[in-house]
């Protein structure tokens, strides 16, 4: 139980730290966001009216007073759920904008990232089982040198050969120009096809760490006394790999597994970017470079949520699966 308590003791702090440095962050970059809307809307000759700066600020509900009483409306304002309009999709809410983003982000990496899970734990534990065999060193030679290549690298390798060499595919966006997002197949279709270098890049290098370290882990477990005496006791070795091996190696890959799904409402904001593709990722840089903070403020803390909840799930699944973690926390 001390185990526990102290895991959700560490999960409130650490959210509340959380949403303090996501508010303070955003209001020590310098610069205006008012400012640089008026810049944007009447270019960077002229100079700035200081009434026209006041009805902008105004307009965007840029708020006043010294940082500790924003503070505690800020709190107050994700206590229940509201961040705020958008700056730079001004009247749109920022709400609204993160509704419109989040299922292209979720359908291209929640996919993705499942596929190179599942892609890269069978093909480490099949290195492992054949270890030093010519099949564990295709695979793990074959991986690390996928690693060391650079991600927008291969984006753009895609890009030229099957988009622009090739034309089977679009070299970017997350739909053509003549159609609208609508619950048909031929949106779906365009989609689809919008989506397939994106993915392609993601799925290239994604396996690569979900590789490395099962196959990893599974040969320190495979040399482990427990995997010895089966041996010894004549067990077949497919079983001892699969239920000595695999299942215990699996362990930390399962919890950077939570981990990488708790950061997907952060989206990819390389790949997305390259792509032109319309989720969350791109969404964020925008807010950056555009200073909006109450968009910045709500992905930061969207994804900061994500992640604390999906290693908070993942020490609590430890602590019911192995009980050693529980006795090592004893007094």
């Amino acid at each position: 139980m001390l185990y526990f308590l102290r895991r959700t003791g560490f999960f409130v702090a650490t959210l509340w730290a959380a949403v303090t440095l996501n508010f303070l962050i955003p209001r020590l970059q310098p610069g205006d966001p008012a400012q640089a809307l008026l810049s944007r809307l009447q270019g960077n000759t002229q100079a700035v009216n200081p009434v026209q700066l006041a009805a902008i600020r105004k307009m965007l509900g840029t708020q006043d007073g010294n940082l500790l009483s924003q503070y505690w409306d800020y709190l107050g304002a994700v206590v229940h759920g509201q961040f705020g309009v958008s700056y730079s999709y001004y009247p749109y809410s920022v709400t609204a904008m993160i509704a419109t983003a989040l299922p292209w982000t979720l359908i291209l990496v929640g996919v993705t990232q499942i596929a190179s899970f599942v892609i890269g734990t069978l093909l480490g534990a099949w290195a492992a089982y054949r270890r030093n065999s010519r099949v564990d060193s295709v695979i793990t030679l074959g991986s690390t040198f996928v690693g060391t290549l650079p991600f927008f690298w291969i984006a753009l390798v895609l890009i030229f050969v099957f988009a622009i060499t090739l034309n089977w595919f679009p070299d970017g966006g997350g739909y053509g120009g003549g159609s609208s997002p609508s619950w048909t197949w031929l949106f779906f279709s365009d989609a689809f096809q919008h989506s397939v270098l994106p993915a392609l890049a993601l799925l290239i290098t994604g396996p690569v760490g979900w590789i490395i370290g099962m196959r990893n882990n599974m040969v320190q477990t495979l040399g482990e006394d427990y995997a010895r005496l089966a041996r010894a006791k004549g067990l077949p070795r497919r079983r001892i790999a699969l239920t000595y091996g695999a299942r215990i190696a699996i362990l930390p890959n399962v919890t950077g597994f939570a981990i990488a799904l708790g950061g997907l409402l952060g989206g990819t904001v390389l790949v997305e970017t390259i792509f032109n593709y319309p989720g969350l990722g791109r969404l964020l840089l925008e807010a950056v470079s555009n200073k909006d903070y109450p968009l910045m403020q709500a992905l930061f803390l969207f994804t900061t949520i994500g992640v604390l909840i999906a290693n908070f799930l993942a020490d609590v699944t430890y602590g019911f699966l192995d009980p050693r973690v529980r006795r090592a926390e004893a007094p």
